[in-house]
Order: structure tokens, then C-alpha cells, then sequence
């Protein structure tokens, strides 16, 4: 059972790294998000992010099955992530647009549009 969690949160981390990598690109971001693309705080974050989660999964797959096979495990797992993230992109990209969302948010970059503190809103000075 635990063998099988700890290969459930390898593949997770692996989409989820590769989801951050490609969210920090201006295209994917819009594509998920529907305007421009992210600040540079928000990319930094992406990338940060996405970098991490590639290296939690290889710390999983060590974990999981040693440094022999673990690091097979690894390779493979995050070549399917790739595909599949490339995948999600391609057929629905606003499936990512919650992680977009959460992203934008931890690094404090939404839009004023978002954030409800447009033009119309501010009180007149």
C-alpha cells in the first residue's frame, strides 16, 4: 500500500512540476489564464515551483525503490508527466487554470481586475 501511495505522489509532483515549467511560459499562461501573460514574480514563483516538484518526485522515486531503480523510476515517471501535461495543454488548457490561479495568488501578482481594486472601484482622492 505504501508503495502504491508513494507512486501516486511521484506521478502527482511530476505533472505538477512540468504543469508549473509550462504555466511560466506566456503562451501557456494564456492559454490557461485568458489574458497576458504572468508577471516576472509570477514566472520566478512558476519556475521555483516546478523545479521543486521535479525534485520531490526523484526524492519519491529514491525513496520508493533505491537508487538503481528509483532513478529509472524517475526518468520514466517524468516523461509521461511531460506527455501528459503537453496533453492537458493541447486538448483542455483551462484545466490548469486553478493552478494558474493559486499561483498568481501566493505571489501576489493578479491582475487589479481580479483582485476587485479596478479604476471603477477606488474611491476618488
Amino acid at each position: 500500500m505504501m508503495d502504491s501511495a508513494l507512486l501516486l505522489a511521484l506521478c502527482l509532483a511530476a505533472y505538477l512540476g512540468f504543469a508549473f515549467l509550462a504555466l511560466s511560459q506566456a503562451r501557456h499562461w494564456r492559454a490557461a489564464r485568458g489574458h497576458a501573460a504572468a508577471r516576472p514574480a509570477a514566472r520566478v514563483a512558476l519556475r521555483v515551483c516546478g523545479a521543486g516538484c521535479l525534485l520531490s518526485a526523484l526524492g519519491l522515486a529514491l525513496l520508493r525503490d533505491g537508487p538503481s531503480f528509483g532513478a529509472l523510476l524517475w526518468a520514466t515517471a517524468i516523461s509521461l508527466a511531460a506527455a501528459a501535461v503537453a496533453c492537458t495543454l493541447s486538448a483542455a488548457p483551462a484545466l490548469l487554470r486553478p493552478l494558474a490561479s493559486v499561483t498568481a495568488m501566493c505571489a501576489g501578482t493578479q491582475p487589479r481586475e481580479e483582485r476587485g481594486d479596478s479604476l471603477e472601484n477606488r474611491p476618488s482622492q
